[in-house]
């Protein structure tokens, strides 16, 4: 393992601490405080727009040239966007306080009386690329949860994400609470991760968002607890009893809608017996994009190319996708199982049987019946916002919005019992 520079080190501990002791005042915060400070921090950033245009257009500049189209993409702002994100700051705020439920309650024969209630993590670390808005969805969701948050963001959106923090902290502070709940690690040297990541004294989880690269650095370097987001290698499974002209309109949704978010469709399954009939439509619907396909699907129409065994496990984030043709609902199952990412597979049918089937044997974090796996989102989950799409099993799963971000203790009331 790389040496981390001792000056990156101590400037992550600063942080850490920092962050720990506005994690103790923000878990003291009242509902209120956290809605006034979400409401004041959406203000903040519909008042700072025009400088964080600015911001975003030097970021822009600084890869334009040297990243994809779909990279652009993510990180680029638009006045709509930035209206989006405090409309989510809103929302979260709307929603109802994680902390302080009474999860269970129950009454011990010896009198004892034992409540299980939600309490915040702590300090939470953001590990993520190119997308500045999960900055400000992130922070937001950290606020009302309790928890304090250190963001790394990645370098091409430094200018966007110093802007994001001063609005949010505008708000922490326009409520009354710590400014150091959220913020940013303050420099772009890579070794910064590492030091994160191994900061356990004062960060009690750490969680990435962004490609197979970063999440296996996450994965193999942490001291940190971590809540791993793998990479959306996401399918739709068109089967032999589905409707057609649906199908088409989900999977072009599902896949053309926006190409770089991690809940597209990347890989398109088509079951045999409507393959001759769905896929010239589908080609002609997917105006842009490039299709990868099998023998057995170029051979039912020539626009399709040649995939390779790489792209059937390859998240595109781009106007690109693989097709493949399958026998039944089994194989389906079996293909999509070998090659998913566990984060959102669909299947489109009007055979609630096949339906069942398949959702009850798919083992990802979010199954699908007739719908666009872009759907797969904290916002349209009613979570007003999400920090990211857990695919592992442990804690939190899908979406990761309020609940998630809290764990839980037990409070024990007694009347002079003691244990005999």
């Amino acid at each position: 393992m790389a040496q981390i520079n001792p000056d990156i080190t101590a400037h992550l501990n600063v942080l850490g601490q920092r962050a720990r002791k506005a994690a103790a005042g923000l878990a003291l915060a009242t509902t209120e405080q956290k809605n006034d400070a979400l409401r004041e921090a959406a203000k903040a950033l519909i008042d700072a727009l025009p400088d964080l245009i600015s911001a975003n257009e030097a970021d822009v500049a600084s890869v334009m040239g040297h990243k994809a189209d779909a990279f652009i993409d993510r990180l680029m702002l638009t006045p709509h966007r930035i209206e989006g994100m405090a409309r989510a700051l809103i929302d979260i705020s709307e929603l109802p306080d994680p902390v302080g439920r009474t999860l269970a309650s129950f009454d011990r024969p010896n009198g004892l009386k034992i409540n299980r209630v939600a309490v915040p993590i702590g300090v939470i670390g953001m590990i993520y690329k190119s997308r500045p808005n999960v900055g400000a969805d992130a922070s937001g969701l950290c606020l009302k949860s309790g928890n304090a948050i250190i963001l790394r963001g990645g370098s091409e959106s430094r200018r966007s994400t110093d802007i994001i923090v001063k609005a949010m902290q505008s708000g922490l502070m326009s409520a009354g609470l710590p400014k150091d709940a959220v913020q940013t690690v303050g420099t772009t040297d890579r070794s910064a991760v590492t030091a994160l990541l191994q900061a356990d004294q004062y960060v009690d989880l750490v969680i990435p968002r962004g490609g197979r690269g970063l999440v296996e650095l996450v994965r193999d370097t942490a001291k940190v607890p971590t809540l791993l987001h793998l990479d959306g290698n996401c399918h739709s499974y068109v089967h032999s009893d589905a409707d057609i002209d649906k199908a088409v309109a989900i999977i072009t949704n599902a896949k053309m809608r926006r190409t770089g978010v991690c809940g597209a469709t990347e890989s398109i399954v088509v079951d045999k017996a409507v393959a001759p009939h769905f896929l010239p439509k589908l080609v002609d619907a997917l105006k842009g994009c490039e299709l990868r396909g099998d023998k057995a699907s170029i051979a039912i129409d020539s626009r399709i190319m040649q995939a390779s065994d790489d792209d059937w496990s390859t998240e595109y984030l781009d106007a690109v996708a693989s097709v493949k043709i399958v026998s039944d609902i089994d194989s389906a199952i079996t293909f999509i199982s070998a090659h998913s990412s566990g984060h959102t597979d669909a299947i489109i049918t009007e055979n609630t049987n096949a339906a069942r089937q398949f959702m009850a044997s798919i083992d990802s974090a979010v199954v699908m019946h007739n719908a666009s796996t872009q759907f797969s989102d904290g916002g349209e989950f009613g979570m007003g916002a999400e920090i990211g799409i857990a695919t592992g099993k442990m804690h939190a799963r899908g979406p990761v919005g309020l609940e998630q971000l809290t764990s839980f203790k037990y409070l024990v009331f007694g009347t002079g019992q003691i244990r005999p």
